[in-house]
């Protein structure tokens, strides 16, 4: 279409574009940065790292420590209300299924929070079933029993 400076558009012809939409999430490229700096954050920690070939194990990482080997999935945490919010579970509702624990098949969880730049070591032991929350904040009742503190998971 070309532009007359001489005789204005008139209304048929003005193309109004569509309203921006929000960018989908890219919850790979979200995962394999967490992976990334579970990595780093472990092999700062001393800890011998190696990667799995493909990506359909149950888990992301092997970590030796010079005795044992141990798998380690990795989870990206969310920052809400003072606490680390992280899924102990993969889900493929999407596709029809269901939730699965990692219960037996780990020997860690290892967790990096965006918002907090923080990663976490947690035992399989010290595991939920569904969602576990890592305090980083002090709670409001200053209640301490049941509570989960960040800093106890955290890797210098």
């Amino acid at each position: 279409m070309s532009v007359s400076y001489l005789f204005p558009p008139n209304d048929n012809d003005v193309v109004v574009p569509d309203p921006p939409t929000k960018p989908k999430r890219n919850t790979k490229a979200i995962g394999d940065q967490s992976e990334l700096e579970v990595a780093v954050a472990l092999a700062r920690a001393g800890y011998i790292v190696s990667k799995p070939l493909g990506d359909s194990h149950r888990y992301d990482l092997i970590i030796d420590d010079g005795e044992k080997l141990s798998r380690v999935q990795v989870k990206t945490g969310r920052l809400t209300s003072g606490s680390v919010a992280v899924h102990c579970y993969s889900t493929h509702a999407h596709r029809g299924g269901t939730m699965r624990t990692y219960r037996g098949e780990i020997e860690y969880l290892g967790v990096f929070c965006p918002q907090t730049g923080e990663v976490y070591l947690v035992p399989e032991s010290d595991l939920v079933d569904s969602t576990m929350h890592l305090r980083v904040a002090p709670t409001v009742n200053r209640q301490d029993r049941h509570i989960r503190w960040a800093s106890r998971y955290k890797l210098a």
